[in-house]
């Protein structure tokens, strides 16, 4: 949820977070964000493997941070993907996962 959070006041739209825990072994939780730049996605990446790394956790791998349309950051348990616009329309996450529960993060976060 801080990572959805943070995505969403570093200027991120569309911030979903997806449940996978009783759908798929490998995660637990996806955050999906859309960025308005490659540096801010950037930027956001690396506030949130900051974040992680405050409170003890540590990013499994990381891929995309050079480009320009995605970076995904594996923490193992969640799995956090930054688009670009037109990337997050192209991949389609959000229907992929479309079964899985949304979780409410707004909520629990205020």
């Amino acid at each position: 949820m801080r990572a959805a959070a943070l995505a969403a006041a570093t200027h991120c739209r569309d911030v979903k977070v997806v449940d996978l825990t009783t759908l798929w072994p490998v995660a637990d939780y996806l955050v999906l964000a859309t960025g308005s730049s490659a540096r801010q996605m950037r930027t956001v990446c690396d506030e949130i493997v900051e974040l992680a790394e405050k409170i003890g956790s540590k990013a499994f791998s990381q891929s995309g941070y050079e480009g320009q349309t995605w970076i995904v950051v594996d923490f193992i348990d969640v799995v956090v993907h930054l688009f670009s616009p037109e990337a997050r329309l192209y991949y389609d996450l959000d229907n992929l996962w479309g079964d899985a529960p949304r979780v409410e993060w707004e909520k629990q976060e205020k």
